[in-house]
């Protein structure tokens, strides 16, 4: 049972910004519990512009950073481009792989697998850069943790850049730069940049240094936008306007090697991205090789951008099974654990396959709302792909569980580590008495955010021009859920889907006139009582459903109560 939570109104405040931008009350309450409470704050919320992207001068390290890579540029000097296996890392080497190529520097790339390398700087990749005569990497989307890599590395005579947007330990590797908005001495104004918004800043700062033009930057704006979509970092601030003029340039279809992943699509937005996109690049690294995704970004022939993504989207298919069975199996240990552990889920499985582990946590915490941690077997250590919920940051809650793992790394709500199998089950009770202290039984319950109660009447296609505003959407300014009470049923509402899991709506509110369809996904066990009951109350969000030359409002019902 899930607990719906109403945002507070201040009417007084409403009324004034209502009147001040002549927008409904409900948009100024959404304005408002975004913290947009005048007219100069709606204006750069409503209209993103470039002129808003902060100064990459103002990061430390980056005058550094800068001088290294021009440096190795005169010298002729070979740079390797490393960077993670996921959407993040893949579009930040595709975009300063391109990026250098572009200004004439001897270039390669190089992305670890993630089942014989691992996550992050690797032992292979830097003994491949010694080998090559490689001057300089550049690390994209990991590194900022890889203290003893970076330092071989810098005894072999390679320099070495780190653009990361982790959390650093208490230690800084020994790089001669390090960029990461998160470090505890960087005063860059913004600090939740993607990986590839990070590669972004060193390149702005590099086409600055050589006076040429910015519009050259314009071009890779659509692999940022896809790591914001894809890395569910906030949209809001830099991130909403990078996104924003990212998916511009996507829906220019200029980019031959995403192309065929968005052709059928009539315009792509950042739901697109999280869940059509994403997921098909995600796919090459989790189960055969990144480097397929890369080479796809890149690509200028159309054939093969064509060959690529049909290999990438069977690599997607393959992932989707593995997801299911895997599921299936860490679902029933999660049951049987649930006496022992109630504040958490912590599985583990030998032969899971690691490329989707990650994808599994999720799905648990949809089916038991808990932090979890998802393991697999390999040689006697287990590796783990964590997922948490609100109110439990998960970089804390590994540090203090950090006795008995090999090595960890991640954010506040996604993070990976390594385990010896034999502190497995030291680690599940320890990782469980931390979570007794930190979450509440409260935090247990998924809470469903209303920002306001919103009438079927007063929902119209002026109402829906201003919410679609709003977007992109994405933490922090997910999209707008609202709670209509006395609505009844006209009668043609069924149960859809594969095993009748979902609800097809045909929905109004008593003393209303408008009547909506909608679709609640997942909640198909709700229908025998809502056939029965007069009334019920939904929390729900708007979208509109284009089907062949027809535009209709459509409801999608994210909870129902009687």
């Amino acid at each position: 049972m899930k607990k719906w939570v109403l945002d507070r109104k201040n009417p007084e405040k409403i009324t004034n910004l209502s009147k001040e931008l002549n927008i409904s009350p409900a948009i100024a309450q959404l304005l408002l519990n975004r913290g947009i409470d005048s007219i100069e704050k709606a204006h750069e919320f409503f209209k993103p512009q470039k002129k808003g992207i902060h100064n990459p001068w103002l990061m430390k390290d980056m005058d550094i950073a800068v001088e290294r890579v021009l440096y190795h540029k005169e010298q002729n000097n070979p740079i390797m481009v490393y960077g993670d296996y996921d959407v993040d890392g893949t579009t930040s080497v595709a975009l300063m792989y391109s990026f250098l190529k572009s200004i004439q520097v001897d270039a390669q790339f190089y992305i670890p697998d993630r089942y014989t390398e691992g996550y992050g700087v690797s032992e292979k990749g830097i003994e491949k850069a010694v080998n090559e005569g490689v001057k300089l990497i550049i690390s994209l989307d990991c590194g900022v943790k890889a203290i003893r890599l970076i330092e071989k590395a810098r005894n072999s005579g390679i320099d070495f850049i780190v653009c990361d947007h982790h959390r650093p330990g208490a230690e800084l590797p020994p790089a001669n730069a390090v960029l990461d908005p998160k470090r505890a001495d960087c005063n860059y104004p913004f600090k939740e940049l993607s990986g590839c918004g990070v590669g972004f800043k060193l390149a702005q700062a590099i086409v600055d240094k050589l006076q040429i033009s910015e519009e050259i930057l314009n071009q890779y704006l659509d692999l940022v936008a896809i790591s914001i979509g894809a890395d569910l970092v906030s949209i809001t601030g830099e991130n909403r306007i990078l996104a924003t003029l990212g998916l511009q340039e996507i829906n220019k279809r200029t980019r031959v090697g995403i192309q065929p992943l968005i052709d059928k699509l009539e315009e792509v937005t950042i739901e697109n991205v999280v869940f059509q996109i994403a997921p098909k690049i995600n796919a090459a690294g989790r189960i055969q090789h990144a480097h397929s995704a890369v080479n796809m970004l890149i690509e200028k022939d159309v054939q093969n951008a064509q060959d690529l993504c049909e290999k990438i989207i069977q690599f997607n298919e393959t992932r989707r099974d593995f997801d299911e069975e895997i599921t299936e199996y860490a679902w029933k240990e999660t049951q049987d654990n649930q006496e022992k552990y109630h504040y958490t889920n912590v599985v583990s499985g030998a032969e899971w396959h690691k490329g989707v582990i990650g994808i599994v946590a999720s799905r648990l915490i949809e089916k038991h709302y808990r932090p979890t941690i998802v393991f697999t077997e390999k040689e006697g250590k287990l590796t783990g792909s964590a997922r948490s919920i609100p109110g439990f940051d998960l970089y804390e809650a590994l540090q203090a569980c950090s006795d008995n793992i090999e090595q960890f790394g991640g954010h506040y709500f996604a993070a990976g580590l390594t385990i010896k199998k034999e502190n497995l089950e030291d680690f599940k009770n320890q990782f469980e008495k931390y979570a007794s202290r930190i979450l509440s039984e409260e935090d247990l319950i998924e809470k469903v955010h209303l920002e306001s109660e919103l009438n079927f009447d007063d929902i119209s296609d002026n109402f829906f021009n201003q919410l679609a505003m709003f977007e992109p959407h994405g933490p922090d300014n997910l999209p707008p859920i609202f709670g209509a009470k006395n609505v009844i049923d006209t009668g043609w509402s069924r149960k859809v889907g594969k095993e009748s899991q979902h609800i097809s709506f045909a929905i109004k509110q008593r003393e209303s006139k408008n009547a909506f369809k909608g679709i609640g996904f997942g909640i198909g066990e709700s229908f025998a009582q809502m056939a029965r009951t007069n009334q019920f109350a939904i929390a729900y969000s708007i979208k509109k459903n284009k089907w062949r030359d027809r535009e209709e409002i459509q409801l999608n019902i994210k909870d129902i109560k009687f």
